[in-house]
């Protein structure tokens, strides 16, 4: 997809790192791409702490909007 002009996109996990996702922080000690990293990335994917209520919210409140094209 194509930036729209003035805005940044959501850097992936960026949420996670703000709101200091204690999954989140084990991650970021371990090298990307290694077997305990893909264990705990597993967490993350099926078993996240946070709601998406959270997260639409947290967007909100960092001016983040959400956009599709027309159809």
């Amino acid at each position: 997809m194509i930036p729209v002009k003035g805005y940044v996109e959501y850097k992936r996990r960026e949420f996670c790192k703000d709101v200091k996702c204690p999954v989140q922080m084990e991650l970021n000690e371990l090298e990307e791409g290694a077997a305990g990293y893909e264990e705990k990335r597993l967490v993350c994917k099926e078993h996240c702490r946070f709601t998406t209520h959270q997260f639409h919210y947290w967007l909100i409140d960092k001016g983040y909007i959400i956009i599709r094209p027309e159809k």
